[in-house]
This record gives C-alpha cells, structure tokens and sequence, in this order.
C-alpha cells in the first residue's frame, strides 16, 4: 500500500472511531466538548457517515432526530435526549413546553435548522439499494411522510406571502454567526435583554477568539426570549421577531431536499406532485428574489428592512447544490468562488464568508472558516453543473484538511505561510466532519 491509501486507511479508522466514540445508545452528538446532545442537520450528516459502516446506527439515528419533531410537523435544531448541565441554553432556557405543538416526554429547542434529511434519505438510498437490505425499504416508507411534514411546516409557517421561500427567525436556524445577519443585531433593541456571558459554557471549553461574541450571544438569547413570549406561535412571532431572513443557504438546502424525496417517492411508488410543485416556485422565486444579476450573485433577504443583503457568503453558492440556477448563472458564481473567496493560489475552498468582505474572520466559526459540510455540498453542485477541475479541488482541499489536523468542526482557509492556523478549529472529534470524509472516500457518485 502507497502513503497515501495509507493515509486514507489511517484517516478513515479515525473517522469510524470518532463517530463510534460519539454514539449515545441511539443517537450521535456532534462533539463531546462542545455538543452533548442530538443536533438536526448533524443528524442527517452523521446518518450518512454510519450508513457505510453501521447500517442499524444510520437509521436510528435519524429515528431519535425524529423522536423530537412537532405535531406541527417542525423538526428542532436540537432534541435533549438526556440531561447534561455543560451546555447553554439547555431545555429549561427553551421551556418549549409552552407551544401545544412541542412533543410530549422529550425535549427539544424551539427552533429548527437547515432541512437535509430529503437528499440525506435519497443518498442513503441511492448507495445502499444495491445490497438488497431488507430493512431500507420500510425504514424509507416510515421516515419519508415525517421529513414532508417537516417541509410541509416550512411552507405554511414560514411562508408569509406564499413566495415559495421561508425564512429563518433565529441564526441558529441557519451559519450561526455569520455576518449576513450583523446588521440586523445591530439594530435590535437589546435594553430589556439578559446578560448571559456567565453561563456560556463554549466559549470556556475552545478558544474564545473562534466563537461568537458574547454581545451577539446577548442577542441570540434575546430574539429566544421573545419566542418564549409568545409561546412560540409562528402567526404571533412574525409580528415581534427581529430577525426575518429568507435565507440562500436554508432555501437552497430545501430545494435539494425536495428533489430528494422526489427520488424517494418514485423509488417507493407515492405521489410526488406536492413536492414537485413546491420546487417549481421555490426556484422561481430564488432566481428572481435572491438573485442580483448586475453582481452575479444570490443574496439572502431580509423582510423587516424589506432589502437583500449584500455580503457573499458561502450560502450564496448554494444554489449549484439544488441544481436550481442556470449554466449562465453557475458560471457567475464559479468567477465569485475563484477569485473573491481565495485570496491567494494556496488558499483552501471554500472560506463561508467571501475573503475580499471586511467582515471575514478565517478563525471565528462562520464568519470565515472553512466547513466540511458546506464543502461536501459545494463539491457535489460543481460537479452537477460541469466544473470538474473546481469540484476536484473543493473535494481536494477538504480532505487535505481533514488528513492533516483531524476531525475538526473546522479550519482556517489560509496557508500557513499567510499566517494560517497549524491546527483544526472549534471543537475536536467533530462527527460531520467523519461522517462526509467517509462519504468523500466511499462514494464518488454524484448527488
């Protein structure tokens, strides 16, 4: 065996022991020194990651994701499986008892995050059919209903004119930090919000210079507090809450999940015309809405201040992921990709935010490091629209990555030699990032 199938046997050893060592008796968390609990779209990755090795893990694990989802069919950013005290907020902050929707005997946050479970579903399927597992065809029939219901929720609650696009009321749904929403923290009136620098717990366990402010942690917990209020009523919400974002990344990301269970559905035999109508004026309204044809971009939009939001960020790409823009439009977003997300020839794709915007940070969470997530997502797009040499590199510099620092949550983009970090950033043993190395090694078909 040569260095390199050395390396990649040595590499996916460990990203099988990062997930085993992740395992919770029936879900995985995302990192033990950050993330004790069950995080949604982790789930799906993680899911993902376990099909090539632990199949009965694979589909437990978004069985307990599900375990958490609304009568309403809302499927939470977080489900508390178990107590543990070293994690802010925990369930009593949420108090999500309060909304006649939340389920009964288990915990959840009170909002939701980035749909994956369509195209998680289909690549599950897609590699896995060929075995003749017994268990994949009732296990899709059991889920497929829940994750429709899911997007069933988005569509009716968070769809206000009906546009085809939902929007997000909290950064968490969505890049945490990112500084798409800078702005809109700016302005919120934050007299009457609760310092809780003092129970933070993530900014005490990694270097405090890679994760959000404790000002914008003010906020976040803040725009929480009012979902509280109005006992997380999506009709009342939208009349009190500050952030309202028809976000590139969570939209795109619904699309792709769409066409997902699209393929679910013609695998199984059931009517997909809800589903297809769905993206017909989700990608619509994305192509007009949120794309700014004088720069070539997609931006998100915010409906309080009633604009886009002009700052490039990763999420902005994204709609090569959902197949949802033209050859024309692709070709803008690869110029973007090569020249404003790089600032050098040895930089690494791809940075989530743009490295030419006066808010990019390559140390701090997702105001510039690079994701293992987004970079999976961004290597399929490419390959999708033609941009082999591009996708390679992507998928390239993602290993390199992971093969050299580990199993990071994520990294800085610059070479050392422009004064790039030595080591992986945010929490260590991060089970997204074993999860798609598994899938960059084991599958090269494309999503």
């Amino acid at each position: 065996m040569n260095q390199g199938s050395a390396l990649v046997q040595k590499t996916r050893q460990l990203a099988q022991a990062t997930l085993i060592a992740n395992w919770r008796d029936g879900f995985a968390i995302p990192s033990a020194r950050l993330y004790p609990f069950q995080w949604n779209w982790d789930a799906g990755f993680d899911a993902l990651g376990f099909s090539y090795f632990d199949r009965p893990k694979a589909y437990a694990e978004i069985r307990s994701m599900f375990r958490g989802q609304w009568t309403n069919g809302m499927l939470p950013h977080i489900v508390f499986h178990r107590p543990n005290p070293n994690y802010f907020p925990g369930p009593d902050e949420w108090q999500t008892a309060r909304s006649p929707f939340s389920p009964k005997g288990i915990q959840t946050s009170g909002i939701t995050q980035n749909p994956v479970f369509g195209f998680i579903l289909a690549r599950i399927a897609e590699h896995l059919a060929p075995s003749g597992d017994l268990e994949l065809e009732p296990f899709l029939r059991e889920m497929f209903p829940k994750v429709v219901a899911f997007h069933r929720y988005l569509y009716r609650d968070r769809d206000p004119h009906g546009e085809g696009l939902v929007y997000i009321h909290h950064n968490w749904e969505s890049m945490d930090n990112s500084p798409l929403w800078d702005s809109i923290l700016a302005r919120m009136d934050v007299s009457r919000a609760r310092d809780v620098s003092a129970l933070r717990q993530d900014n005490k366990r990694v270097d405090a210079s890679e994760r959000p402010s404790d000002e914008n942690y003010k906020r976040y917990i803040h725009i929480v507090d009012l979902l509280k209020s109005v006992d997380y009523d999506e009709q009342r919400s939208q009349s009190i809450m500050p952030l309202m974002v028809q976000d590139v990344l969570f939209n795109a990301l619904l699309i792709k999940s769409n066409h997902g269970l699209i393929k679910v559905a013609k695998k199984l035999g059931l009517d997909a015309g809800e589903l297809i109508e769905w993206n017909r004026r989700s990608i619509a309204a994305l192509n007009t809405k949120l794309w700014d044809a004088k720069s070539g971009f997609y931006y998100s939009y915010d409906l309080r201040a009633k604009q886009r939001i002009p700052i490039k960020v990763v999420g902005g790409l994204m709609p090569l992921f959902a197949g949802a823009c033209s050859p024309e439009q692709a070709q803008h977003l690869v110029r973007h990709l090569e020249t404003d997300f790089v600032a050098g020839p040895d930089w690494r794709l791809c940075p989530s935010c743009a490295a030419n915007e006066a808010l990019f940070d390559p140390l701090r969470y997702w105001r510039g490091p690079v994701w293992v997530n987004v970079n999976w997502m961004l290597h399929h797009g490419l390959r999708h629209y033609g941009f082999a040499a591009q996708a390679e590199r992507v998928r390239r510099d993602t290993i390199g990555l992971i093969e050299t620092h580990g199993m990071y949550e994520y990294f800085d983009p610059r070479p050392t030699n422009a004064g790039g970090a030595t080591h992986g950033l945010g929490a260590d043993a991060f089970s997204w990032t074993a999860s798609l190395y598994l899938d960059f090694i084991n599958n090269t078909a494309p999503l």
